[in-house]
C-alpha cells in the first residue's frame, strides 16, 4: 500500500454535494423560515426543480437512499396526487412566476409511478412554472421495471435525459447486491428511450462492491461503452450499515479492501478515457460533446445534491418526502416520513422538517469547496476578495495543505492550489481541509476511496 493510500484512502469525509453538509441541518429551520426565504426570490432568474419519489419496485441491498418498497399501487397514486399539491403550494409562496431551467426526478425510482401519474405531475409543473425551451428534464429509472408504456410517455412528455443504475454486470456481484439486470435488459431500455426521443443517457457504475474485481468491473465498462451513454458516473460503494439497514444483508467479508478499491477506480477510469470519455471532477465521465464535458472545460461545472451538474441556478426547489432544496438564504429538507409529509401538504403547510441558514463564512467556504471539487483548482486570494473576507480566514489550513503538497496531492503557486493527477482520487480529503464544521461533527461519512 502506498504512503498516500495508507494516509488518505480510509479517511471518512463528505461527498460535498452541499456545504454545510446535510448532517448539519437542524429543526431550527422550519416551514415559516422556508416561506420567508421563498418570498425573497423577487428576481426573474430561472430556478431548478427536484421531485423525489421514495418508492422502488425492488429492493437493492447496496442502496443508502431513504426508500419504500412499493407493494401496492394505491399509496404510490396517493403520493403522486400529493406531490402535485406540493408543487402548487411551493409556487404559491413565490413572489412571481418562475422559469425552470433544470428539472430532475429522483428517488427511489420515479418510474415506480404509472405513466398517467407522471404526466399529471408534469402538468402540475407546467401550470405552476414556465419551463424554458432549453430546460434539461431528467428522470432516474430502473431497467428491471421500466415498461414500454412508461418509455413512450417519458418521450411524449419531453424528457431530455434518463439515468440508469447499472452498477455492475457480473452475475455474482449482482446476486450479492440483489440487483439482477443482464446487459440486454439495460440495452433494451436505452434503445427504447432513444427511439422515444430522449437524447441524453446516463449510467451509474459502482466500484468496491462485494465479490467485485478489476476484471468484472472492466468487463462492465466494456459492455457499457458499447451502449455509448453520454455520461457515466463511477462511484465508490459507501458501506454505511449504521445508516442504511438493508446494507446489513451484504457480506462484509466479500468487500474489497482499500488497495483493491483504488485499482478498480483507477483502471476503470483509464478504460473510460481510452474509450473517448472526458474525465470530470471526482467520479464523472462524459462524451466530449456532452454539455457536462463542455461545462467542465469552460469552468461552469457545478455541484449539488444530484452530484456534478450543469445547473447554474442559485435556487433549487425540492418537492416530495425527503427532498432537499436550496435558496440563497440556506438549505431546507422535507420530512422523510410520507404520512407526515402528506398531512402537512394537505393542510397547506410547507413540509419542511429541517434546514440550515447560511451564515458567517459559509458562502465563502462553499465556493472554495465547490471550486476544488469541480475545477480541481482554486485561487484563495480571489475567493477572499470575492466575499470580502478576512485574509487570514484559511490560516488554520496551512499545515494540512503543506502536508498534502509534500505528499504530491496538490501544487501551490502563491495562493492558488491545483490538484495533481495523484491527488485527484483524494479530492474529497482536499476539499475537507476547508470544512469548518467537520472536526466537531459526529456524522459518520463514507471512506475516501
Amino acid at each position: 500500500m502506498t504512503d498516500a493510500l495508507a494516509k488518505y484512502a480510509t479517511r471518512n469525509v463528505p461527498r460535498y454535494t452541499s456545504y454545510p453538509t446535510a448532517p448539519h441541518f437542524s429543526d431550527t429551520v422550519g416551514p415559516k423560515d422556508y416561506a420567508a426565504w421563498l418570498a425573497t426570490l423577487t428576481d426573474y432568474d430561472p430556478v431548478s426543480l427536484y421531485l423525489h419519489v421514495p418508492f422502488c419496485r425492488q429492493l437493492c441491498w447496496y442502496c443508502g437512499c431513504n426508500m419504500k418498497l412499493a407493494t401496492r399501487e394505491a399509496p404510490i397514486a396517493q403520493y403522486a396526487a400529493t406531490l402535485c399539491r406540493e408543487i402548487e403550494l411551493v409556487a404559491s409562496h413565490l413572489p412571481n412566476r418562475k422559469a425552470i431551467s433544470h428539472l430532475h426526478w429522483g428517488g427511489g425510482t420515479p418510474t415506480a409511478l404509472v405513466p398517467d401519474d407522471l404526466e399529471l405531475a408534469m402538468e402540475a409543473v407546467r401550470l405552476a412554472f414556465d419551463v424554458t425551451p432549453s430546460a434539461e428534464l431528467a428522470i432516474e429509472s430502473d431497467p428491471r421495471t421500466l415498461t414500454p408504456e412508461m418509455i413512450a410517455r417519458i418521450g411524449q412528455l419531453g424528457f431530455t435525459r434518463a439515468s440508469f443504475g447499472v452498477q455492475e454486470f457480473d452475475p455474482k456481484v449482482q446476486a450479492a447486491i440483489n440487483r439482477v439486470q443482464p446487459p440486454d435488459m439495460v440495452r433494451a431500455s436505452v434503445e427504447g428511450l432513444r427511439e422515444a426521443g430522449v437524447g441524453g443517457i446516463n449510467f451509474d457504475l459502482i466500484y468496491g462492491l462485494p465479490h467485485q474485481t478489476v476484471g468484472t468491473l472492466l468487463e462492465t465498462v466494456r459492455l457499457c461503452v458499447e451502449m455509448r451513454p453520454d455520461r457515466i458516473a463511477l462511484f465508490g460503494y459507501a458501506h454505511v450499515p449504521w445508516m442504511a439497514k438493508k446494507q446489513r444483508l451484504i457480506d462484509e467479508a466479500a468487500l474489497p479492501g482499500p488497495a483493491e478499491r483504488l485499482r478498480q477506480a483507477e483502471l476503470s477510469a483509464e478504460a473510460l478515457v481510452a474509450a473517448g470519455y472526458v474525465p470530470i471532477g471526482l467520479d464523472h465521465f462524459a462524451l466530449p460533446n456532452d454539455s457536462m464535458a463542455i461545462a467542465s472545460t469552460s469552468g461552469e461545472l457545478r455541484r449539488n445534491f444530484q452530484g456534478y451538474t450543469t445547473d447554474r441556478a442559485d435556487t433549487m426547489l425540492g418537492v416530495g418526502a425527503t427532498s432537499i432544496g436550496k435558496t440563497p438564504m440556506g438549505f431546507v429538507q422535507n420530512t422523510t416520513e410520507t404520512g407526515a409529509w402528506a398531512r402537512a401538504v394537505e393542510g397547506g403547510v410547507l413540509p419542511t422538517a429541517k434546514g440550515y441558514a447560511l451564515q458567517g463564512e459559509d458562502r465563502l467556504r462553499a465556493y472554495v469547496i465547490e471550486q476544488v471539487m469541480c475545477s480541481g483548482t482554486v485561487d484563495l486570494d480571489e475567493a477572499t476578495q470575492r466575499f470580502d473576507a478576512d485574509p487570514d480566514w484559511y490560516v488554520e489550513t496551512a499545515d494540512d495543505l503543506a502536508e498534502m503538497q509534500r505528499d504530491g496531492l496538490i501544487t501551490r503557486t502563491g495562493n492558488r492550489l491545483t490538484i495533481t493527477r495523484k491527488g485527484g482520487v483524494y479530492v474529497r480529503v482536499i476539499a475537507a481541509v476547508f470544512d469548518a464544521y467537520l472536526a466537531t461533527s459526529r456524522a459518520r461519512h463514507a471512506v475516501t476511496v
